[in-house]
């Protein structure tokens, strides 16, 4: 027999409590330490409006507390025979306490528990994410700065363009960062708001003081609405998930440009062999393995918001069991995000840059534009001294002069890192954490 919150004296058919509960409790456990949190503010409130005696209070917090070190020892679990997270700690306080246990759920729907315990962990998570980012960043803009005067080709339509510079290419990506992290931050504006109080979505008769579990809590704001509170289920992990997404597009992209960059054909970058994986047939393959997994789970990650937004679509009013689901999608994000900024960091730390790219004869052509532009300073008009430029290279007579003296803010010579390094740390300071 499985214990629950709602147990009326009847059991489900086996059956259908393995496919509605499905690894529910496996994802809990990543809540647990969220959900005593949750319990510890809720009974202070309950103890403030008369509904738990003042005497009892402490005897709650200690077990409570209790349960916490448990959670941080490794020594928590749900047992086999409890539902869910929610009520394996209800039952640990019942079972410690007898009668006083039984007490913490008045005022409080499972609804609203599982609202609080997810926008806990998601908050932490988004944490750890911003952290995450803000390390990588740090490594691009070390990088842009260490190789800052070396050039590279630029290309548009994957032709020869203009010259770039590996300080323009890592730069890049560090600044797209700091807007990936603008919807971030707004993920977690949404998810920073107290829904508890809210029960299954229609309140309660009971006084409840949900301004104090907003300061206990440390939410920012307060989901004044009830009905509101519960409608921000699956609102939020979408949100989320289009945080989490735009920073996998940039990670993503950026495994794609080394992924090209690194094949014999271009050559720019290159990785000490352990870092790179072989074939079973082609004794010579460096492969960029590493690299190419990465881009293909951060193409999954962009897929999250769709698949959460499908599962959530159409769903009237109120709470319904697909929420259940949001978990499924929602976690395992947080985590392949994080392994693929960490192992881009690992490789970032070994990466070989060929400094000697645009000597090869292939790109004399990067050099057009800086010829043309040459002619325009001596007072040729642009389109005459376009048609020139355009003739010898027709003609096969174009020879480049590689110098490249360009000096506009973001460009080759000011790549403006300590600039953007500046938005960064305003953006991180908006956080406010």
């Amino acid at each position: 027999m499985i214990n629950k919150l709602w147990d009326k004296g009847y059991q489900p058919d086996e059956m259908i409590e393995r496919f509605t509960v499905g690894n529910d409790r496996q994802l809990d456990m990543k809540m647990a330490r969220h959900d005593v949190i949750g319990s510890i503010a809720h009974v202070k409130m309950l103890e403030s409006i008369g509904l738990i005696p003042h005497d009892e209070l402490p005897v709650l917090l200690e077990a409570m507390e209790q349960i916490l070190n448990e959670i941080d020892r490794g020594e928590f679990t749900i047992e086999p025979d409890v539902e869910d997270v929610h009520s394996q700690v209800e039952l640990l306080l019942t079972r410690r306490l007898g009668d006083i246990g039984k007490k913490i759920h008045s005022g409080r729907s499972r609804n609203d528990q599982v609202l609080v315990d997810l926008k806990l962990y998601m908050r932490d998570e988004l944490k750890k994410t911003v952290a995450e980012v803000s390390h990588i960043f740090n490594r691009l803009i070390s990088l842009a700065e260490r190789y800052k005067d070396v050039l590279m080709p630029g290309y548009t339509h994957l032709q020869v363009a203009m010259p770039s510079s590996f300080a323009l290419w890592f730069g890049a990506y560090a600044e797209s960062l700091i807007d990936d992290l603008r919807l971030v931050k707004a993920a977690y504006d949404i998810v920073n708001q107290n829904p508890l109080g809210s029960g299954a979505g229609y309140g309660s008769s009971f006084p409840l003081d949900r301004e104090m579990t907003t300061r206990l809590l440390g939410f920012g704001d307060l989901h004044y609405n009830v009905v509101a509170a519960q409608m921000s289920r699956g609102k939020s992990e979408r949100a989320v998930a289009v945080g989490l997404a735009a920073v996998a597009s940039t990670i993503g992209r950026f495994a794609m440009d080394v992924c090209l960059y690194m094949s014999p054909n271009y050559g720019f970058i290159s990785f000490p062999d352990e870092f790179t994986t072989g074939s079973s047939i082609m004794p010579h393959k460096k492969n960029p393995d590493v690299f190419e997994i990465m881009r293909g789970k951060c193409n999954r990650l962009q897929a999250v918001p769709n698949e959460l937004t499908l599962l959530m679509a159409n769903l009237p009013m109120g709470y319904h069991r697909d929420n259940q689901l949001l978990k499924d999608i929602i976690f395992p994000a947080f985590d392949q995000l994080g392994d693929c900024i960490e192992l881009c960091d690992i490789m970032l730390r070994h990466i070989i840059v060929r400094t000697d790219i645009i000597d090869d004869r292939r790109y004399d052509y990067l050099f057009t534009v800086e010829e043309v532009n040459r002619l325009v300073f001596e007072g040729i008009p642009f389109r005459e001294a376009y048609r020139r430029v355009g003739e010898m290279v027709q003609k096969g007579t174009f020879s480049p002069n590689r110098s490249v003296k360009h000096t506009h803010i973001g460009s080759i010579g000011n790549p403006a890192c300590k600039e953007i390094t500046k938005k960064m740390n305003k953006m991180l300071a908006d956080f406010d954490f």
